[in-house]
């Protein structure tokens, strides 16, 4: 079995910084891709960035493209670089992993691992 643990998720000033962090235990993750996705009250959850297996591919949101950066190390763990943070961005922060790569239109349900998430919550 494969444990998702996030953190890194607190109170940020519009406008500031904030890093995001994934890290995973259990069985390998090699060949999975990575990715976080959120849920803001009231709203559905959605897709936010994902990397590929080798880290040589990452996708983006559109709402966040030029914001926010994925990342992932060599033990698994991925990171979310979010600047430039907006109101619109206070959600809570799930990673989640799956072997097919994951991207905004693959449904949610079947994605194979998901962390309980980290809380983001941007002040304007």
């Amino acid at each position: 079995q494969v444990q998702l643990v996030e953190s890194g998720g607190g109170l940020v000033q519009a406008g500031g910084s904030l890093r995001l962090t994934c890290e995973s235990s259990g069985r390998t993750l090699r060949g999975y891709s990575m990715g976080w996705f959120r849920q803001a009250p009231g709203k559905a959850r959605e897709f936010v960035a994902a990397v590929t297996w080798t880290g040589d591919f990452a996708d983006y949101a559109d709402s966040v493209k030029g914001r926010f950066t994925i990342s992932r190390d060599a033990k698994n763990a991925i990171y979310l670089q979010m600047n430039s943070v907006k109101a619109e961005d206070t959600a809570l922060y799930y990673c989640a992993a799956d072997l097919i790569p994951l991207r905004s239109d693959y449904p949610q349900d079947r994605i194979e691992f998901w962390g309980k998430g980290t809380l983001v919550t941007v002040s304007s």
